[in-house]
């Protein structure tokens, strides 16, 4: 399917994506009770049942066959797992323990991040206007860890470990869908042999917890896996730049759920640090909009 039609429903996808990351920490704060690591445990081993059953039924499983077979692939992949999955647990212990706001920066700073390992893994050149939106986005950190008398790890943290992520991603010849399927089946083991000793110990939240509590656990399979499907669906149906433009709902959905939901601390002081990350943002989502839209009229002459 092309054309408009494809565009509209590439949108409404990408958008929900973004959306659904943006109020996951409405879905995780209930589940502050249970360890961060058992959380993440439960998310890998339901997330990977519910992959593997989607390419079954769309028969799809040869593709994962293909992937795990390739060695080399194998070992990045074990790579990128690695990441995503130290990126998804200090994400949910950011959340459970009242720092929703500061996970929010980190995904705000993601882009910007991007930009420098560009530069420096990439050898890629930025013009002066993207070094002016980087060199903001590093006095806004330091503002913020000068005011709060710490670096903002959580934001630092996640920031670094998506963006190496993406990287890796991106040099890995692999589809989304057969590749998040391969890093889930590679953490399995771990993640199922650890929920097996936490009950062994008495310490596992399912079963133990009441039912809304399993219910959250079970689920956090498919909050994972239906975003990322949503976004491989809108991704490939919308403009780079749109989608570079739509990533930044999620992080504005998590500050709105620490600030006016869980009413996190949000002062004029920090405000400002933020401010600074906004202004950086919009500098350099501006100069890709310009570089896109002048892309054709250079080609013409």
């Amino acid at each position: 399917m092309s054309g408009p039609r494809s565009g509209t429903r590439g949108l409404a996808a990408g958008s929900a994506a973004f959306a659904i990351w943006g109020l996951f920490p409405l879905y995780l704060h209930p589940l502050s009770g249970v360890p961060a690591t058992q959380v993440i445990a439960h998310r890998v081993a339901w997330s990977c049942l519910f992959l593997l059953g989607w390419m079954l039924l769309r028969g799809q499983l040869g593709r994962l066959t293909a992937t795990l077979t390739n060695p080399a692939l194998l070992v990045r992949l074990t790579l990128t797992a690695l990441l995503v999955s130290c990126n998804w647990l200090v994400y949910v212990w950011g959340v459970t323990h009242q720092h929703i706001v500061e996970t929010s920066l980190g995904y705000y700073i993601n882009p910007l991040v991007n930009v420098v390992l560009g530069v420096v893994v990439l050898h890629e050149r930025l013009n002066r206007t993207q070094w002016l939106a980087v060199a903001l986005a590093a006095i806004a950190v330091g503002y913020l860890t000068v005011l709060a008398g710490r670096l903002p790890w959580i934001a630092c943290f996640l920031a670094l470990t998506f963006s190496l992520y993406g990287l890796l991603r991106k040099v890995i010849s692999v589809e989304a869908l057969p590749g998040l399927a391969s890093e889930t089946l590679l953490l399995l083991p771990l993640a199922v042999a650890y929920l097996g000793w936490c009950q062994v110990a008495g310490t596992g939240a399912l079963g133990s917890s009441g039912a809304a509590i399993d219910a959250l656990l079970v689920g956090s399979g498919l909050v994972t896996a239906i975003p990322l499907l949503l976004f491989a669906y809108g991704a490939r149906r919308l403009p780079y730049s749109t989608v570079g433009v739509l990533q930044y709902i999620a992080p504005t959905l998590q500050l709105l759920c620490g600030v006016v939901v869980y009413h996190e601390h949000f002062g004029l002081a920090r405000a400002v640090g933020f401010a600074l990350i906004w202004a950086a943002l919009a500098i350099y989502a501006a100069d890709g909009l310009w570089r896109v839209r002048s892309a054709p009229r250079l080609q013409r002459a």
